[in-house]
């Protein structure tokens, strides 16, 4: 299909998804949820693509919901757009297969926010920030926020979060455990790369399987886990990748992970 509000490309097996309406900092309308609904479906099927990126255009890397699309709706449901737009987002992104990398370039506010941490990890430039900033215009956080917020920073932190709409910048939010990487904005792109290399060159079915395991995690007990993690190994050990790194390390080289 073609694309109005994203960009999509793959190559070399990398998935490079980006938010284009930079003119309002990558607001979130209709049609840019069902577009990047449809790339992620792409990414989830396609079994050559073995990382994905997600970043935005311009200064903004998502200011959230676009509130002038849907201002003076009088029929307008936010529980009927959470289910169809930002719903089947989050649940493709935290389900794939694929790890997710945000390049966070920019501020993410409200459901933008939300977007970044639905992802398995974020590299940001300095001056990225992440607000919740649902709370200023009456709302509560959605897209995932208030499942993702305590289990990263704990309750307290998460609650002054959400009910402040704090504002965080890149540093503040790397010393609270929710980004992994901060480097200054003309680095970002050398750093995302480096994380980018190291996935599509690892084993993916495993990367895949931990990322079940871990989700599994932070609603099971530890005999459900030490279950879960026997029938994963089983699974993990009769991958070709397993077999290769195997014989890999018996060789003294450096494993040829396919992905497979």
């Amino acid at each position: 299909m073609e694309y109005a509000f994203i960009e999509f490309s793959v190559n070399k097996g990398v998935a490079l998804l980006t938010l284009n309406r930079p003119e309002v900092y990558n607001a979130l309308n209709d049609e840019i949820t069902f577009e990047l609904q449809a790339a992620l479906k792409i990414v989830n099927q396609d079994e050559n693509i073995r990382v994905a990126v997600l970043t935005g255009k311009g200064k903004a890397f998502c200011s959230g919901q676009d509130l002038k699309s849907v201002a003076g709706k009088k029929d307008f449901s936010y529980k009927k757009a959470i289910e169809t737009r930002y719903n089947p987002i989050v649940r493709a992104i935290r389900n794939s297969a694929k790890p997710f990398i945000c390049k966070l370039n920019g501020v993410a506010a409200g459901a933008g926010a939300s977007l970044a941490l639905c992802c398995d990890m974020i590299v940001a430039a300095e001056d990225a920030m992440l607000i919740q900033a649902f709370i200023n215009i009456g709302l509560v956080p959605d897209g995932g926020s208030t499942y993702l917020l305590p289990r990263l920073i704990g309750a307290a932190k998460a609650f002054e979060l959400a009910a402040m709409g704090t504002k965080l910048s890149a540093n503040e939010a790397f010393d609270l455990g929710m980004i992994n990487k901060v480097v200054p904005v003309e680095k970002l792109d050398e750093a995302t790369a480096a994380y980018v290399e190291y996935f599509v060159n690892a084993p993916t079915k495993t990367i895949g399987l931990i990322k079940k395991m871990l989700q599994k995690s932070l609603t099971s007990s530890l005999n459900e886990m030490l279950e879960y993690e026997a029938l994963s190994q089983e699974i993990a050990g009769h991958t070709a990748d397993h077999i290769e790194g195997v014989k890999a390390f018996l060789e003294k080289r450096k494993p040829s992970f396919k992905g497979k």
